[in-house]
């Protein structure tokens, strides 16, 4: 395992970034990049892009046109894998034509031991590929798949956060704060800590450095990303846990919003859902996936909770936390469980009324424990409990949104296209409202849902700032 010394890690990319734009003189290449998955793997392909850019490339929104395709893969689904693997397929032609073309694959998907083999096997015009450990290194690999004769793998582990890295958002008002990297929770069914690694949280001065760069530049709206984000501080040496750092982010002066995922139940706190309620900068959408109600599954799960401890959570965030927007993630159809069991996830469903719910039916992922364990219901089944849930919360989530006609709210006008915004409220809600200009949070008059949107008229004036 590679340890990266925060300090130097980005200095020494630094020069292969140099070395790599030296490469093109006059004429700039252009890079396709292409993301799969989470939030977090969004996050990175900002890095990604930010590298791509002090090494000389612009960017293209087609791949046949690009030097350079990246795709940033993602390992959380069978379905995802099987998607990503059918567009490696497809850029097979574009490189036949356009011999020169360099294809490079990274992220979850390729720290999986048997999809890199499958890759090298398979797919000799891959030229380079590396894990998610590798990302602070890519212009060194880069430099080494275009000056070597050969074809580049480095699956390497990494330990630690290497600071610095740069940046190429693609908003100007919203932005992902990464605050962490890894999960140590194993849970039975998921592959993230096999390709994330273990636990590390960046260092409090860094996260708030970043976040007063990103307000200072005019982002109203920050989302801090870890795969279980209120574990946060547990692998630092000092007081500082989730709430804490919260606290001082929303201190910062100036008119902005936080919001925060993923958070992981047995982690959750009072002192969270405290500091949520005491801070007004801060959203009032929580995201806590429960996955099942099935004290039986959620053992099997390894999720270090039961359905009661959850309600029990659930009713202090509501009650400590008024205008809670609530939302969670489902699994159905995990190995072994019976109807019964899933009875028991939609009474948890039907009792607490989340405002959305991220539903998945199970999907196998090799090497994970549940991978291995038996599976005796049929996925005709299993399809027939997942749609007897949709159906459940589609009513919750459509009567979640009607409760907001006739109210108002403060809305971020995250960008306007021919007078017409479009934005969020507090609590997450997507709304559509007449705004002159992007980047100001307005007070909105929320008339009818359209969809899974809110329509809306804007009062005169914009809120006043939270300061």
């Amino acid at each position: 395992m590679r340890e990266e010394n925060p300090g130097k890690g980005w200095e020494t990319q630094r020069q292969y970034a140099l070395r790599v734009r030296g490469l093109w003189g006059a004429a700039p290449k252009k890079a396709y990049v292409r993301t799969y998955g989470c939030q977090q793997n969004v996050s990175d392909s900002e890095k990604l892009s930010g590298m791509l850019s002090e090494m000389g490339y612009v960017f293209t929104d087609s791949p046949k046109d690009a030097d350079l395709v990246l795709f940033n893969t993602c390992a959380v689904r069978e379905h995802a894998e099987q998607r990503v693997l059918g567009n490696v397929g497809a850029l097979k032609g574009f490189k036949a034509k356009k011999p020169d073309m360099l294809i490079a694959l990274c992220g979850c998907m390729m720290q999986e031991r048997h999809v890199s083999e499958k890759i090298k096997q398979s797919y000799p015009y891959v030229d380079l590929v590396f894990g998610t450990g590798a990302l602070p290194r890519f212009p060194e690999l880069l430099w080494r798949a275009l000056t070597e004769n050969g074809r580049v793998f480095d699956l390497e582990e990494q330990n630690g956060v290497v600071e610095g890295v740069p940046v190429r958002r693609d908003g100007a008002y919203t932005a992902w704060l990464p605050v962490m990297n890894g999960c140590n929770n194993f849970c039975t069914y998921c592959i993230v800590p096999y390709v994330r690694g273990r636990e590390h949280s960046r260092a409090p001065e860094q996260v708030l450095r970043e976040a007063e760069e990103l307000l200072a530049a005019g982002v109203k709206d920050l989302t801090l990303l870890g795969q279980n984000v209120n574990s946060y501080g547990k692998n630092l040496q000092n007081d500082w846990d989730f709430a804490k750092l919260l606290e001082k982010l929303a201190a910062l002066p100036g008119e902005f919003r936080l919001h925060f995922m993923t958070s992981h139940p047995k982690d959750a706190s009072h002192r969270l859902f405290d500091t949520i309620a005491a801070n007004p900068k801060i959203s009032r959408r929580l995201h806590l996936p429960f996955q099942s109600g099935s004290d039986r599954i959620l053992r099997q799960m390894n999720r270090g909770y039961t359905a009661a401890q959850y309600r029990e959570l659930v009713a202090y965030a509501k009650a400590a936390i008024p205008g809670l927007c609530l939302t969670s993630d489902v699994i159905v159809g995990f190995p072994g469980e019976t109807c019964e069991d899933f009875k028991q996830t939609l009474a948890l469903v039907e009792e607490v009324g989340f405002a959305n719910l991220y539903t998945f039916l199970y999907s196998p992922r090799k090497g994970t424990p549940a991978a291995e364990m038996p599976d005796p219901v049929a996925r005709e089944e299993k399809a027939r409990w997942f749609e007897e849930l949709l159906a459940a919360q589609g009513v919750k989530s459509r009567a979640f949104l009607e409760s907001h006609v006739g109210m108002a709210g403060r809305v971020l006008a995250e960008n306007v296209e021919n007078g017409l915004a479009a934005g969020h409220t507090d609590s997450g809600v997507a709304v559509s409202f007449p705004a002159p200009a992007a980047g100001r949070f307005y007070e909105v008059s929320f008339t009818e849902v359209k969809g899974v949107t809110l329509l809306g008229e804007p009062k005169q004036v914009p809120v006043k700032e939270n300061v």
